[in-house]
């Protein structure tokens, strides 16, 4: 299944394939679609495994499609660490 099966916006596809992405992976394949649904996910997989890009492009897709004039935060991501918040 590719990134734009999952049915990811064009921009996206393209900073994905600027960037040398060209499938998803596991962690990846099993959750986007979810997530762009408003669905809950609760997964682990190993470091390296892509699992920030499984609830990152998600929240970018959604953010893409709801233009708003609101200078209100569209989106807050916790961490449970600063190690953690210094790589998302």
């Amino acid at each position: 299944m590719s990134f734009k099966k999952i049915g990811l916006e064009d921009v996206l596809l393209k900073a994905l394939q600027s960037q040398g992405y060209s499938e998803p992976t596991p962690i990846q394949k099993s959750t986007i679609r979810h997530v762009i649904d408003g669905k809950d996910i609760l997964a682990s997989a190993q470091t390296g495994t892509g699992k920030t890009a499984a609830f990152i492009l998600p929240l970018l897709q959604n953010l893409l499609g709801k233009q708003s004039q609101s200078t209100n935060p569209k989106a807050l991501i916790v961490t449970p660490t600063r190690e953690l918040a210094s790589q998302v």
